[in-house]
């Protein structure tokens, strides 16, 4: 350990972050963190030397863990934030989104990014400075286990594959023109959605043999590997079912242009009895839905 504090904001919760399910949407959450890590570098930073670090970089890499629901309340949520590797042209940080309430810290969420300084004026990635180095490590507190620098996904036939196709809203768009990280969360779980709903899954929670008439997202990875740009041509998002079990199944997918991949996603889902707010088993042609054709 390198001795400094986490980082702690106090992140306002709107009603329009809720899904269908009254939860905050996983989406939202990736736009949490990324209002907590510009508090720490650039609005209320330690020392001067780490503004550029706020919004100057790009995502090489999300990790996030969804360990239970948040709800809309009028009360801001906590969120540390802490640095658990600095690299000559990449930085990690870590994340934990909370509650803390008489039994101890409800945790709801937690994270981690690896991020690297970026020169917009010349498109190109940069050397994190010396003076940025000295800001990251009075948050720094060493990691026994480095982030992955990329998401392996699975080699599946054509035909497994769902093909969404993905325009780019001019708010989309960050400050850089390029799309900015959250909406890549945003472009996976559009491409999520539309591939189950083109499944019989909904027809067969509707027929009652599983409890399953929902799903939550227990942990999405997601890789950049190019920036994507706004555009009138839309970018093809391709997903797939890659396994299925008793009451979860992973979806795997990538954002490409042409043959290029530009982003890769590994998403863990949860089937989900929105009654109970609790995991639920899949029904046997639920499973079979997911397992056939993509479409």
């Amino acid at each position: 350990m390198h001795g400094v504090t986490r980082h702690l904001y106090r992140c306002p919760i709107r009603w329009a972050d809720m899904d269908q399910l009254g939860h905050v949407n996983n989406v939202t959450y990736v736009d949490y963190l990324q209002e907590a890590r510009v508090d720490m570098l650039r609005v209320h930073p330690p020392a001067s030397g780490g503004e550029e670090l706020a919004e100057g970089v790009v995502v090489v890499r999300h990790e996030v863990r969804y360990l239970a629901p948040l709800v809309y309340r009028p009360e801001p949520v906590s969120i540390e934030v802490w640095v658990t590797e600095v690299r000559a042209s990449t930085f990690t940080l870590a994340y934990e989104v909370f509650d803390e309430t008489l039994d101890g810290r409800r945790v709801y969420l937690q994270a981690r990014s690896v991020l690297t300084p970026y020169s917009f004026a010349t498109e190109h990635p940069r050397r994190v400075r010396p003076e940025e180095q000295e800001v990251l490590r009075r948050f720094l507190v060493d990691d026994v286990e480095p982030l992955p620098a990329s998401v392996k996904v699975s080699e599946v036939p054509d035909e497994r594959r769902f093909t969404w196709l993905c325009p780019v809203r001019f708010s989309d768009v960050d400050a850089y023109r390029h799309v900015n990280n959250v909406k890549y969360f945003e472009f996976f779980q559009e491409a999520r959605i539309a591939q189950v709903g083109a499944t019989s899954w909904a027809a067969e929670a509707r027929a009652g043999e599983s409890g399953a008439d929902s799903v939550v997202v227990a942990q999405i990875d997601v890789d950049y590997r190019t920036p994507m740009f706004f555009r009138e041509e839309p970018y093809e998002v391709q997903t797939w079912v890659a396994h299925v079990g008793r009451s979860s199944f992973v979806i795997e997918g990538w954002i490409r242009d042409g043959e290029k991949v530009l982003s890769r996603s590994r998403a863990v889902m949860v089937a989900f009895d929105a009654a109970t707010q609790r995991a639920a088993e899949l029904s046997e042609r639920q499973r079979q839905a997911l397992l056939g054709p993509a479409g």
